[in-house]
């Protein structure tokens, strides 16, 4: 089979994204690489001059990139929502979400409303962002919602008696492992409110395998590895870029690399094993979900839907 690779991306004039975390990594890569094939994309980070300074080198390595960038602190619900306001009275139309942002194995903190970090903004943060833009998602045809998972989910479990870590002794490879089920989760459950519902956006998920990004910046024994094992940024946003322009991708796929237990390789479809695929758990997170976040979505009979934010 032929890998699939940059070239594959069909044009996508006229089409506008939104790529969290697009300063760096993964979310750099995936920004770039769709302003490279005419996308107008809008780089949504938590630091706008790191965003700014992203954004100047995608214009320098190709002139007619259409590029904008936005503040966007996922461990903050206010900014989360101030961001989304704007976008949405400023732009007619979202063709593509990428919730990619993410932070990894930091020390023991919390977002501005209390929760632990890594659950807050990989998770929490997403969540709201993806209920505040629905609308705009919705009145756009054949809209996508990429949903950007780690491998690590295979080791974590959704403790619904202690989310936040407000009793069990902090463990980093443990909150982070819980953060990216619950994106997995999250994408599955999403995919499942939306089947049936008219003009509803695509929803898919990707996981980068084991790719060299500033995000690995606390786990040192995995940068030293990276030499042996690690793909480069620009191949570990192809599973990304796949679910986001790939004309055979089916709603509700998963794509990852395709080699050494998934860790690299070309993108393909990939295997999620029954932790993630938990209907029941996905059902309960996204209820507490909306819970702690004060975003709810209102899926209708009737193949239609509102938002309210308490």
């Amino acid at each position: 089979m032929i890998p699939w690779t940059f070239d594959n991306i069909p044009d996508q004039s006229g089409r506008v994204a939104i790529v969290t975390g697009a300063n760096t990594g993964i979310g750099f890569e995936t920004a770039r690489a769709l302003a490279r094939k005419r996308a107008r994309v809008v780089l949504a980070c938590r630091s706008l001059e790191k965003g700014r300074q992203a954004a100047a080198r995608v214009q320098r390595e190709c002139a007619f990139a259409k590029v904008e960038v936005h503040l966007l602190d996922l461990s903050d619900l206010d900014s989360v929502r101030v961001f989304a306001t704007a976008f949405s009275a400023a732009h007619q139309r979202l063709d593509l979400l990428v919730n990619n942002a993410g932070v990894m194995i930091p020390p023991f903190s919390r977002t501005k409303q209390g929760f632990e970090l890594q659950f807050g903004t990989n998770h929490l943060g997403h969540f709201a962002l993806t209920g505040h833009l629905l609308p705009l998602l919705r009145d756009t045809a054949a809209s996508r919602i990429v949903v950007v998972y780690s491998g690590a989910y295979r080791g974590g479990r959704i403790d619904f008696d202690d989310l936040n870590y407000a009793r069990r002794p902090y463990r980093a490879w443990q909150a982070y492992s819980q953060s990216k089920l619950a994106n997995l989760l999250f994408a599955l459950e999403l995919g499942r409110r939306l089947h049936g519902v008219s003009s509803a956006p695509m929803v898919s998920a990707a996981h980068p395998g084991w790719t060299a990004t500033d995000l690995q910046r606390t786990a040192g024994f995995i940068r030293l590895l990276n030499p042996v094992f690690a793909m480069t940024t620009e191949d570990g946003a192809l599973p990304t870029l796949r679910a986001a322009t790939d004309p055979q991708t089916a709603a509700g796929s998963y794509w990852a690399p395709s080699r050494f237990f998934e860790m690299n390789g070309p993108p393909a479809p990939g295997r999620i094993t029954a932790v993630g695929r938990d209907s029941a758990v996905a059902a309960r997170l996204w209820d507490v979900s909306e819970a702690l976040t004060g975003v709810r979505y209102e899926f209708r009979a009737a193949q239609s839907y509102d938002l309210q934010h308490s």
